[in-house]
């Protein structure tokens, strides 16, 4: 929103000649003792540097002083939240002055985490403590207390909240909706005027975020007037979409309520570049690549304060800082340190000190310090393999510089030939302000379970105001009445048979009787429709089981001859698995057969492994992200063709890429048009599969180019081995990555698979997805999940904890039953889940429609070898990949039978592109 228009919306004076508010206009609207509190804490105010405050707080504290919803979009360190909380507590202070705070709760600040909360709480001390100091000086009684509340939180520390209230309060997602449940200390929260949302894109995008809108409008109807709501964000987008998740509705079905958008996103500057060790990562021995990578790190910290290496996986984070203290002496524990979520807390908590204070040189990470604390030393940012989106990067580089004025440094290190593309897209669509968009889950039936149960607990009331509350959530403003039928009868437990399985009706529903009735409330009128709960250890049972957050546990593998114990696996990885798909643990092959429970039965093979063992570490490149690299490899394919090699290293060094990322990036794509043609490459414009016949291994492979993203290739694969086992009867194995899938089957199975994806019809994309789970540890998985956050299944009852070992063992009890039922909503919203949050279900529709209208052309060629782009994706299917080292064989192997099919062929005399051989 531009100065002009936003003062206008403020008791200030404009000068209409200025197109931006002036720093001047935003201190008149401080109270005096406030204004001096901020002039001494960030120097003295000199109106012709205009450099006061900082772009988002120049526009957002205007906007609380004038009681605006506002989002606030900016980046890490340009003072968004102190924006906020400057403006409350400044209106509170005149409040207090005026006529004094009543023993109530006035702000709400709302994170996804607790570490950060518990950060928040100690900056909010400095101002509160300050400012009420120099009231004191000025016999003025005047004081602001605030708190924090959550799952850490003493007993004792509760109970004296209720005596002594904070007047700002700040909590957690879960902890607020315990908090409305709370028959005295929700009384607490009829005074809030304010709730700030922190970092409200890590909470959008999930069902913890779906939980607190909804949350947030029981609080609206709860409050005596309309709080003002603000949410922060460093990387968020759409803007809109994600300003009206933040307000809500005024009426189900109605327009969002009013909001402002502070857009000052790339307030900051930014230093970024992707280093890559080598420009051949096939060829370079691996020992060589970790050096050069190591000494790289090394140098790129001795030239900084504090460092902080961002991996995509725990483990990765420990290895890189054993790998600091094997290879240099400067790192000891004193000066360098580890922090993910598998450490204990204490250690979590003495790291974010030290890194506060800046006493350690270097710390790891994987994604626990993407958000959060305030680290005032960070000066650089080291990404180790791609974020797989720009949010994340941002998110994470944002990190380091966080004094004003300070440059935003960050390196990104690429050490696989896939992660290069993706990660040189990255970086220059950051520069550009790109965001990838977050997606809200709609509609989530087992998080209206919980809120609805709640509703009905806290006291007795109609349901279209129950409905009404719930519907004017951003997340259910398209629920159905086919919807909430479908949850009302789960809640009442209207089937056959429900409660013979132990799932009772949680709310009774039925009709206000006349004066006299047994059941007549006065206060509503007879006839309407009324609902309360039922059971009188209802509140004990919603109190102790409620939130998003799913428990998880590893498997024990056991043979199923002999029963011999092989090792564990991650739950998570057993939804990549189908029966008869060979992994490896320990070394050895195993091929998958069943899961009993938190039992898995496995058979001893000598079979190629068709699923790798990180699927479940990686993060999944985001669909948006996806979408940018192919069309940057139309461009790309573009100036091959106009201007050959060295244009197109020309354009290349236009990215924030090193020299050798660019001769990398451009030998690649040169080797893959001279071995296949510019048409083996997909773009935005096309789609494109590659045969290949492996007589050696007697199979046929089909490499799908779709670099859409794990989520998206995840469902799109299960999609067409579903057709193609319906229509060709043929055994189809997948093996899934970010930039496409391979399908495999026995070489005398010819499948027309680009057929099969020229058949496909919009329309019957999800149902077909959807029959695709049936009887898979996916289903059961998500089951369980969605059985226990709707309460079918009681993680916690009458003093017994439920291990997430047995809640599964429940679920699989339930789940042959619950599928028989019509409509039946946790079946729903567990199919719901699985196709829209986890296969993209959604995406796989849009794209099959382009392909459908030609707005996206498919692409087939049958190649002796696969092409350089589908390395990686063959490398997951090759039957001698058990370790790194036989990685990097067989991409030598692969690059040599390209080298030979292309030898001599180099065009425009490049010596250079030749050399790549040797």
């Amino acid at each position: 929103m531009g100065g002009r228009e936003l003062l206008a919306e403020c008791d200030v004076d404009f000068d209409p000649a200025s197109a931006t508010i002036d720093d001047a206009e935003v201190l008149d609207l401080l109270a005096p003792v406030v204004r001096e509190w901020w002039a001494d804490e960030f120097g003295a105010f000199v109106p012709e540097n205009d450099g006061f405050f900082t772009p988002p707080q120049k526009e957002a504290i205007p906007l609380i002083h004038e009681g605006e919803n506002a989002l606030i979009a900016a980046p890490t360190g340009s003072g968004k939240t102190l924006a906020s909380f400057t403006g409350i507590i400044n209106e509170l202070f005149e409040r207090d002055r005026d006529e004094g705070l009543e023993n109530s709760v006035y702000c709400l600040y709302v994170s996804p985490l607790k570490s950060l909360a518990n950060d928040i709480h100690r900056n909010l001390e400095v101002p509160l403590d300050a400012i009420t100091e120099r009231l004191a000086d000025r016999d003025e009684e005047v004081s602001i207390r605030h708190a924090i509340r959550h799952g850490d939180t003493s007993d004792a520390d509760r109970q004296a909240m209720l005596d002594e209230t904070p007047h700002i309060l700040n909590t957690t997602p879960e902890t607020l909706a315990i908090l409305l449940n709370s028959p005295k200390f929700r009384e607490k929260l009829r005074t809030v005027e304010y709730v700030v949302v922190d970092e409200i894109h890590s909470l959008a995008e999930n069902k913890r975020g779906t939980h607190l809108s909804v949350s947030l409008e029981r609080l609206e109807a709860l409050a005596d007037g309309s709080p003002t709501r603000i949410g922060c964000s460093a990387t968020v987008e759409p803007l809109d979409a994600m300003a009206e998740y933040l307000v809500g509705q005024a009426e189900p079905g109605g327009p969002p309520r009013d909001y402002e958008v502070v857009d000052a996103r790339f307030a900051r500057e930014f230093d970024m570049e992707l280093v890559c060790p080598t420009d051949d990562l096939v060829n370079t021995p691996q020992s060589t690549v970790n050096d050069r990578f190591y000494s790289d790190l090394h140098d790129l910290i001795g030239d900084h304060t504090n460092t902080l290496v961002f991996t995509n996986t725990r483990s990765g984070a420990e290895r890189v800082l054993h790998n600091l203290r094997e290879r240099y002496d400067d790192y000891d524990e004193g000066n360098s340190g580890c922090h993910h979520g598998s450490l204990s807390k204490e250690r979590r908590q003495e790291i974010e000190g030290r890194l506060k204070e800046g006493d350690l040189d270097v710390v790891t990470t994987s994604t626990s310090l993407e958000l959060g604390i305030d680290m005032p030393y960070i000066d650089l940012v080291v990404q180790v393999g791609s974020p797989k989106s720009v949010a994340a990067l941002l998110q994470r580089v944002g990190r380091a510089g966080h004094q004003l004025g300070q440059t935003v440094t960050g390196r990104v290190f690429a050490l696989d030939r896939d992660e290069l593309v993706e990660c040189a897209v990255m970086l220059k669509k950051a520069e550009e302000g790109f965001v990838d968009r977050v997606f809200v889950p709609e509609r989530a039936q087992d998080v209206a379970t919980q809120h609805v149960y709640g509703m009905a607990i806290a006291e007795i009331r109609p349901e279209r105001e129950i409905r009404g509350i719930l519907e004017r959530a951003y997340p259910y403003r398209n629920y159905t009445d086919e919807e909430w039928d479908a949850l009302l009868r789960y809640l009442t437990a209207d089937y056959d048979g429900l409660e013979e399985k132990n799932v009772y009706a949680k709310v009774w529903r039925d009709a206000n009787d006349p004066p006299g009735g047994e059941y007549h409330y006065e206060e509503y009128p007879v006839g309407e429709v009324l609902m309360g709960k039922r059971g009188r250890l209802a509140r004990v049972i919603y109190m102790t089981n409620i939130g998003t957050i799913p428990d998880s546990f590893t498997c024990e593998v056991f043979t199923r001859s002999g029963d011999e114990w092989v090792g564990q696996l991650d739950e998570q990885y057993l939804d990549t698995l189908e029966s008869g798909d060979v992994f490896v643990l320990g070394g050895d092959r195993f091929e998958y057969r069943y899961r009993r429970g938190s039992k898995v039965y496995v058979d001893r093979t000598s079979a190629r492994p068709t699923v790798p063992s990180w699927y479940s570490e990686r993060l999944p490149l985001s669909y948006d992200l996806g979408r940018e690299i192919l069309a940057f490899q139309r461009d790309l394919l573009d100036r091959f063709e106009n201007r050959g090699v060295p244009g197109v290293r020309n354009w290349l060094r236009e990215f924030p890429l090193d020299e050798n990322a660019v001769r990398a990036v451009a030998r690649m794509f040169d080797e893959q048009v001279r071995y296949a043609g510019p048409e083996s490459v997909s773009t935005d414009e096309r789609l494109v599969v590659e045969e290949e016949l492996d007589r050696d291994e007697y199979e046929r492979r089909y490499y799908v180019h779709s670099n859409y993203g794990r989520r998206f290739n995840d469902g799109l694969s299960r999609l067409l081995a579903y057709r193609i086992a319906q229509e060709a009867n043929a055994n189809v194995q997948v093996a899934v990555a970010d930039h496409g899938f391979t399908l495999s089957m026995p070489l005398n199975r010819k499948v027309d698979v680009e057929g099969v994806i020229a058949d496909l019809e919009p329309a019957d994309v999800r149902p077909d997805l959807r029959a695709s789970l049936d009887g898979t540890d996916l289903l059961q998985r998500y089951f369980r999940i969605n059985a226990t956050r709707a309460l079918m299944i009681l993680k916690r009852y009458k003093g017994y904890e439920k291990s997430a070992s047995e809640q599964q063992v429940s679920s699989e009890m339930l789940l042959g039953f619950a599928e028989d039922l019509e409509d039946f909503a946790v079946i729903e919203e567990t199919y719901r889940e699985i196709l829209e949050d986890k296969l993209a279900v959604d995406a796989i529709e849009r794209v099959v429609a382009a392909i459908d209208a030609d707005e996206v052309d498919l692409s087939h060629h049958r190649v002796d070898s696969p092409t350089p782009r589908a390395f990686g994706l063959a490398t997951l299917m090759a039957s001698d990949v058990v370790l790194a080292e036989d990685e990097s064989a067989v991409l030598q192997d692969f690059h040599e039978r390209v080298l030979d099919e292309i030898e001599g062929e180099y065009a425009d005399g490049d010596p250079e592109a030749e050399a790549g051989r040797n």
